[in-house]
């Protein structure tokens, strides 16, 4: 839900906070009063194009803030925000500033963040009607989506796009060993001599430093031999020992505790004593023995370092690198030896994984068409109470055969069919809005206003199987009035039951259904022109919707016309 929208220096607004509630906001106000200018703002903190033009005059930037509590949405943005930085919390505040010089930047959540993370979370969070961007229906490939919505085919998606995913991962592997077929007849033998170079070497994994320690202890070993012995002798073997001088202390203490008791807890810590002197003169004896003084060792250990050390640096600087690329070899060259085998068990497995997707495919356009007539004859009834009375809306299903060239396929029912992440169908949406019409594209076709209709109708039929939390609606009064502008009203008021709903109307059998209603002024003071945007309280609600009713002199008549609206018991053409 949008919680509050805060605009400053944009257009015509100096500054100004709108904060919105749940079910049905209303905008009204005089044609040229700025009322779009709010849409405008909303759709630059949804990724829309920044403007320079769009800095109020004589100000330094632009600022638009908009604060969304998320609720059910937390998760699905949360994982959004968690690849690109921005920590998720329950409110999401998205904030984009236009400079005048050119420069624009956003930020969510106080984190600066791109143009494109921004479109992301506005398509989440946003879907906004009328003569502006964010118009999901005027894009044909989302028509599938709405399809799938009504025909709940949620689960099966998922299967297909983790199956069609590893086809396609498949087919990558064989386009790439396939161009590598003529460099690998090319470089087996370069491949071959490098592996033949390392091998002659067959460093180990460790190897280096191992062979490190051990020249360190070859190089130093007169030295290591004269130190160990000078301790061994301090410690136990010399005249006057260590191990002597603890012992004959030990027999000391001994006979003074068996004067007085007192020095009895010194004999155990004497007795560690002598005994750690003695296991480490143990150590000391047996390492002193075992030093190898062989030059002939150490100048072998130190030409197999070298060598080490030479195919490092030939292959990545270290010895984990080096044998990585041995590995490397090894599969180019098995992969060179036995490519037409390769290929063969490669071209199985793609073949498997087509028919296990065609499988999926084939069930997901049987459930779409199993219920496309039926979101068909939903939305033409409730095109009629929108005022289309002689609407015609047909969802066509299509699917289209692959030439052999095209390896970018599905079998389903024996034929290779082309496929994306939802399928192998293309949905597209069909209208006509007059009898006796044939159907056409609805991209192509449909007026603004009835665009903004026919998604009313559309979104009226999917309610809550829609997750996007806002909608937005301009123009969605263009071209009716009477009793078809009190239909609009109420679908609009029905949907502001799954949705929040932003819509702006001239007309009072709309406005009358709002939850809460905002009138936007144009204000003209000292030479200057700015816009305002005012809530309503219940009795401004009142004037504002006789005000359209009867223009700018409020009459009586139109006070008790618009208190009935309002109550639901008025209704006039």
């Amino acid at each position: 839900m949008l919680s509050s929208l805060y605009i400053k220096d944009y257009a015509l607004i100096k500054e100004v906070t709108i904060h919105f509630g749940k079910g049905l906001n209303i905008i009204t106000g005089e044609t040229g009063a700025g009322k779009s200018i709010m849409l405008d703002a909303l759709g630059l903190i949804l990724g829309g194009r920044a403007y320079v033009e769009s800095v109020r005059n004589g100000a330094a930037k632009a600022v638009v803030e908009g604060v969304f509590y998320l609720g059910e949405e937390r998760d699905r943005i949360a994982a959004l925000l968690l690849e690109n930085g921005p920590d998720a919390a329950d409110e999401l505040i998205i904030r984009r500033e236009v400079s005048v010089k050119g420069a624009s930047r956003a930020f969510v959540n106080d984190t600066p963040v791109s143009l494109n993370l921004l479109k992301e979370i506005g398509d989440r969070l946003v879907d906004l009607h009328g003569q502006h961007e964010h118009q999901a229906i005027l894009h044909q490939e989302n028509h599938i989506g709405y399809l799938d919505s009504f025909a709940k085919t949620g689960d099966l998606r998922e299967r297909f796009a983790e199956e069609s995913g590893r086809l396609l991962e498949l087919i990558a592997s064989q386009k790439e060993i396939e161009r590598k077929r003529e460099e690998l007849k090319e470089k087996r033998e370069y491949y071959a001599f490098r592996l033949k170079e390392i091998d002659s070497v067959a460093p180990q994994p460790g190897e280096d430093q191992e062979l490190e320690r051990e020249l360190n202890i070859l190089e130093n070993a007169e030295k290591l031999l004269s130190l160990s012995s000078e301790a061994f002798t301090k410690l136990y073997d010399g005249e006057v020992s260590a191990y002597d001088l603890v012992s004959s202390a030990l027999k000391e203490i001994e006979a003074l505790a068996k004067i007085d008791p007192g020095f009895v807890p010194l004999l155990p810590d004497l007795e560690g004593a002598l005994a750690g002197i003695r296991g480490s003169a143990d150590t000391i004896r047996d390492y002193r023995h075992n030093i190898d003084l062989d030059p002939a060792k150490l100048e072998a250990n130190r030409e197999r370092l070298l060598a080490i050390n030479r195919l490092k640096q030939k292959f990545g600087g270290s010895l984990e690198a080096v044998l990585e690329a041995r590995e490397k070899f090894l599969t180019e060259i098995d992969l060179a030896d036995n490519f037409a085998q390769h290929l063969s068990e490669l071209n199985k497995e793609i073949a498997q994984a087509r028919e296990a997707c065609g499988k999926l495919a084939l069930e997901l356009s049987e459930k779409r068409r199993k219920n496309k007539g039926e979101l068909s004859k939903q939305i033409v009834a409730k095109l009629a109470e929108l005022g289309i009375k002689s609407g015609n809306f047909e969802v066509k299903v299509t699917q289209e055969e692959a030439n052999e060239k095209d390896n970018h396929t599905v079998v389903c029912n024996g034929k290779n069919l082309k496929f994306n992440k939802d399928g192998a169908d293309t949905v597209e949406f069909y209208i006509s809005t007059n009898a006796g019409e044939e159907p056409k594209p609805l991209v192509k076709v449909a007026s603004g206003g009835e665009i903004s209709r026919v998604m009313l109708a559309l979104k009226s039929v999917l309610a809550g199987m829609d997750r996007i939390p806002v909608l937005v609606f301009d123009e969605v009064d263009n071209g009716i009035s009477g009793r078809i502008a009190q239909k609009v009203g109420g679908a609009l008021k029905s949907l502001s039951g799954f949705h929040q709903i932003i819509a702006i109307t001239h007309l009072p059998q709309i406005a009358a259904f709002s939850d809460i209603h905002f009138s936007v002024v144009k204000i003209e003071k000292d030479g200057a022109t700015s816009t305002h945007i005012n809530r309503l309280s219940a009795a401004d609600k009142v004037n504002e919707i006789a005000k359209l009713i009867s223009g700018s002199e409020v009459t009586d008549a139109a006070i008790k016309s618009a208190r009935e609206l309002i109550d639901g018991g008025g209704l006039f053409d």
